[in-house]
Parts: structure tokens; sequence; C-alpha cells
């Protein structure tokens, strides 16, 4: 792949900070606190990772003509076995097994990315008309993971207060414990005026 002023390298740059993120934000946390749903509707850690592993297989292998080298049962609307399938880890899919299975993804798109120039078109077919280029893709998925590393980051901050947006810069404007109950307090103060 190649891109015009770096265009392409920037998009999956980008895409891998995203990629990171979301793997990071499962260090140190147990078996059961990356699995369970913090969010109504279901929200988990594992399930973020999962579901972003099966897109990448998707958006970045079939639609490309290159299918998963790796069985995703549960990506056939076929074979579904419940709701939102994609987005919560089974009791026999290990941290290690969806980890794993992300990773891949990735290797998989790179493999793509190599095989495919920007401008490329494909089909897409939850995309309506369902044609797009590998550039209106890439800008797809950088949303989508950036989405869902935003909602890691609420869920590891629910599990044990752990924030940041990398590990080596975590973008608060202080880490006291005290001054972050008195900023909390402070919003909710202002907050409750429209109770």
């Amino acid at each position: 792949m190649t891109g015009t002023d770096g265009f392409a390298t920037d998009l999956v740059e980008q895409l891998q900070v995203s990629r990171d993120l979301i793997l990071w934000k499962l260090d140190g946390v147990s078996e059961y606190d990356a699995r369970r749903p913090m969010t109504p509707t279901g929200t988990n850690l594992l399930g973020l990772v999962k579901h972003l592993a099966t897109c990448e297989f998707g958006y970045f292998g079939e639609a490309f003509g290159r299918p998963s080298p790796v069985a995703l049962p549960w990506a056939d609307p076929e074979g579904a076995d419940g709701a939102n399938i994609d987005m919560w880890a089974t009791a026999d899919q290990t941290r290690e097994y969806l980890v794993g299975l992300y990773r891949r993804s990735w290797q998989h798109a790179a493999e793509t990315f190599a095989a495919t120039e920007l401008d490329d078109v494909t089909h897409v077919e939850l995309w309506g008309q369902g044609r797009a280029t590998l550039h209106r893709v890439l800008v797809h998925m950088n949303s989508e993971t950036a989405r869902h590393a935003g909602h890691a980051d609420i869920v590891r901050e629910m599990i044990d207060g752990s924030v940041g947006w990398r590990r080596d810069f975590d973008n608060l404007p202080y880490r006291e414990v005290d001054r972050m109950r008195a900023h909390h307090a402070r919003v909710q103060a202002e907050a409750d005026h429209f109770r």
C-alpha cells in the first residue's frame, strides 16, 4: 500500500495506537474483571477485543477477498448463538486466545495493506450500496477502534480507577486522589444545579 504524502502510513500508525490502547486496558485486570459487563448494554474489556478482531478480519480480510485464516463461528449470521456474540467472551474463550486472535487480525490486515492500494475498491455488505475504498475502510476502522478504546478506558476506570490515554502518557492534569475527588465533587455540584 502506498499513499500520497504519508496518508497510508498515518492511517495505519493511528490505528495501531488505538489497538495498543485496547490491549493495555487489560493489563493487571483479573479474568473476572476482564469479562464482566460494566454497563447496562454489557460492555466488557474482552468483548471489545473480540469484537475488534472480528471487525478487522471482516473489513481488512473478507471485504478484500482474503477470508479469515482462523474460524470465527460467531461471525456467521446463520450460526449466531446469542445476541451480540462478538461483544463478550464465552467461558471457553481465554484471554490469551482472544488477545492472540486480535493480534492475528493485525497481521492479516497488514498482509491486505501490503497487497492493496488506498484507492482500491471493495464491497462492504453492511454499508448499503457497499462500495468502499481501502482508504474509506481504514478511516472507518480508525473511528471504530478509537470509539471502543474510549469505552475500554471508561470500563477500566469503573473496574479499578485506572485511567490514562497511553501507557507512557496519561494525559491527566493531576493524579492525586484528593484532587480527583475534589474535581468530581465540583463537577457534581455544578450538575446538581439542574436537579
